[in-house]
């Protein structure tokens, strides 16, 4: 997409066009496309209004109604942070007291909104034009949110004093490679922290200049990585892990590791270093293994806050950090799904097979952590025929590979 592109859209025939489009359907998109053709309607504008509608009906799962009314790029909706994590973004704000937001590399605005939406004075930045001129658009139903296109590097950081104490920066850096796109429109992703745009560096040289600063940065952060006296927050999504962000200044709430958990109950649920054990007891063989299984949220793993969860349950992980904690109590842990374990035995394919073929076992769930695992060859090499259903965890004992039979609760 192109600057010509997002202006044919805001049009009035161009977003006419784009809102009365029927829900997105892949069988249907060439016929429909064929028909706003023959309307009259050009080529070029109906291809960018039926790929909006596929990413309008993408982002839904992030953006839910806000989405209809919003305009995409693959890549930027990609990295968009999901609105119930960028309303996190802006409580810390609005919590600490500050009146204005700097989004330094805000994409397509998602958190930009967030921040407009608890009534904070935000200015966007973004360096790519035509992802600025996306961010503008969404960002059109509040007046207090203006977007710039300019480097982070040149932009001017607020100066000491009563106005800069209550303006905080935010970064969300890209990780991705500007270049050759995928057939959905997406570039390849890069990892290392010298690798983003801005890069770590200048991610922390922002936060030396302005003491509330937040950056959103990949899940894998490394733990050696955190700045003393900041707060580096995990946070996942109905089990998956979509963030680490890292917090300085006024905006920590606990310096260290932290973890929330999201999307599963109406609260928000925060694991921390404090309600971690100094030593995590684990595992020394295979019979301390109880009649308990608790799986600790891939955020709590991520931070390495398992020892949360084995004090909650007085349990042990079955390993260093495969976030599998076995105990004889029954807890209800907001950070846990918690397993009935059925039988635990060496990881063996004969054995197990004989085992599920005794109890009429046909299909099987496979979970795994801190193995190197093919779950579908694991299937086919059980050769399992039955009518029954169960869930295998695989996983380490001390150092050895172990299976547990599991019944979910």
């Amino acid at each position: 997409m192109d600057l010509e592109t997002v202006r044919a859209l805001v049009s009035g025939e161009g977003w006419g066009l784009l809102q009365s489009l029927p829900p997105y359907d892949e069988s249907l998109i060439l016929g429909l496309g064929e028909r706003l053709r023959a309307a009259g309607f050009a080529s070029d504008l109906v291809a960018a209004a039926l790929t909006q509608s596929r990413l309008r009906a993408r982002a839904v799962d992030k953006f839910g109604e806000f989405a209809r009314g919003m305009l995409f790029t693959a890549d930027g909706l990609e990295q968009a942070t999901r609105l119930p994590v960028s309303a996190l973004h802006a409580a810390r704000f609005r919590e600490a007291g500050l009146r204005g937001v700097l989004d330094l590399g805000c994409g397509i605005g998602g958190d930009s909104m967030a921040f407009a939406g608890v009534g904070l004075q935000v200015s966007a930045v973004e360096v790519d034009e035509v992802t600025a001129a996306v961010a503008g658009v969404n960002l059109r139903h509040w007046d207090h949110a203006r977007v710039s296109v300019q480097r982070v590097a040149d932009v001017a950081l607020p100066e000491p004093g009563e106005a800069g104490r209550h303006t905080g920066a935010f970064l969300d850096p890209s990780r991705r490679v500007a270049g050759v796109a995928d057939v959905d429109g997406r570039t390849r992703r890069v990892f290392a922290l010298d690798a983003i745009s801005p890069t770590f560096e200048e991610v922390r040289a922002v936060a030396s200049r302005v003491p509330a600063t937040g950056a959103k940065l990949a899940p894998g952060f490394p733990h050696s990585a955190i700045p003393a006296g900041a707060e580096a927050q995990w946070v996942s999504w109905r089990g998956e892990v979509v963030e680490c962000a890292l917090w300085w200044g006024p905006l920590v709430r606990y310096a260290g590791r932290t973890a929330i958990v999201l999307g599963w109950r109406d609260q928000p649920v925060t694991v921390t270093q404090a309600d971690t054990p100094a030593v995590v007891p684990t595992a020394r063989r295979l019979g301390h293994v109880g009649p308990w299984l608790y799986e600790a949220d891939r955020a709590v793993l991520r931070a390495g806050l398992t020892g949360a969860l084995t004090a909650a349950v007085d349990g042990v992980e079955l390993a260093p950090g495969v976030g599998y904690v076995s105990s004889d109590r029954v807890e209800e842990v907001p950070y846990a799904r918690r397993f009935a374990v059925m039988e635990a035995m060496p990881f063996n394919v004969k054995a197990l097979r004989s085992y599920l073929r005794d109890r009429d076992v046909g299909r099987v769930t496979v979970k795994q952590r801190g193995v190197t695992l093919d779950p579908d060859l694991l299937r086919r090499q059980l050769r399992l025929t039955g009518a029954a259903t169960t869930t295998l965890v695989v996983t380490r004992v001390a150092s050895g590979q172990v299976v547990l039979v599991v019944r979910p609760h």
